[in-house]
């Protein structure tokens, strides 16, 4: 039998509160950003301040944000809401075009079992069916690797298929996870660095020369951004190993994400309490995203 809502929820806040200052301090200060002006009129703000993840599609640049209130279309002005209302907490994108997994909590109303367990979508978020651990896991930490999933709830877990769970001997809480389908590499953000898997997320090695980093993103199976919880860009051209400087986000940052640019060049975006913003240089420099 599975253990009550309560108790994995009182888990769950045990296990993350030495990390309340983590992700939620040192946010950098108001400042400019680069990139010159757009020649259309900018995103003020999102749509919703309760962000847990961003997704963009590196061949449309379609932006989806998963929120409390469920998943918005940035690309659009302004912002429209995809599918229901479900508050998504762990959140990310598949290999396959237009497939996405999720997990948290049901909207109001409805009558899935709460938490939702690992959910996916083929149609980009426009409806949702279960994949497994429905009643049993709220994913505050998901991605996808070339050998299925790794993802965080009251424990760490890997899947090989999103239905079979094995849970892994870790000592270590992440506030975010990041993968890619092109690699078996995996990247944990905690409060006391870098943690890094070379397996799918089955060991981990905590890298002590890395910046503590909050958001994690991939582009392809080596290059890594990553933000510190300060607004801090930092690159990785070898799968999360070594670390350079780029620039700095402005204003509270809840979500990034990259992608591959024209001419070997990494474009970013981030979930900011500003907007949306995005880099062309791999985070030297934003601006505001320009939505349609």
């Amino acid at each position: 039998m599975y253990p009550s809502h309560a108790a994995r929820r009182g888990r769950l806040i045990a296990a993350v509160s030495g990390l309340v200052l983590f992700l939620t301090g040192c946010s950098a200060a108001q400042q400019p950003t680069g990139g010159g002006a757009s020649q259309q009129a900018p995103q003020q703000g999102l749509p919703n301040s309760h962000v847990h993840g961003l997704s963009v599609n590196g061949e449309t640049g379609k932006p989806l944000l998963a929120t409390h209130d469920g998943l918005f279309d940035l690309s659009a002005n302004p912002a429209v809401r995809i599918g229901p209302g479900h508050d998504l907490m762990g959140f990310t994108a598949g290999p396959d075009q237009g497939t996405l997994y999720a997990s948290g909590h049901p909207e109001k109303g409805s009558t899935l079992p709460d938490p939702l367990g690992l959910m996916r979508s083929t149609d980009g978020g426009a409806t949702w069916e279960p994949l497994s651990r429905q009643g049993a896991s709220d994913f505050h930490a998901l991605t996808t690797t070339a050998s299925g999933f790794v993802a965080f709830d009251d424990a760490l877990r890997v899947s090989s298929d999103g239905k079979s769970w094995q849970k892994v001997a870790a000592s270590f809480v992440p506030a975010a996870l990041a993968g890619s389908p092109d690699s078996n590499v995996v990247l944990g953000t905690t409060a006391e660095g870098l943690q890094r898997s070379a397996d799918g997320g089955r060991t981990w090695t905590l890298n002590r020369a890395a910046p503590v980093l909050r958001f994690v993103a991939f582009v392809g199976d080596n290059d890594v951004i990553g933000v510190e919880p300060g607004g801090a860009v930092h690159q990785s051209r070898d799968g999360g190993s070594s670390w350079v400087p780029r620039g700095t986000l402005p204003g509270e940052v809840y979500a990034i994400d990259a992608s591959s640019g024209s001419g070997g060049s990494v474009r970013v975006w981030a979930a900011t309490s500003g907007g949306l913003l995005e880099s062309e240089d791999a985070g030297v420099t934003f601006r505001p995203h320009s939505p349609s």
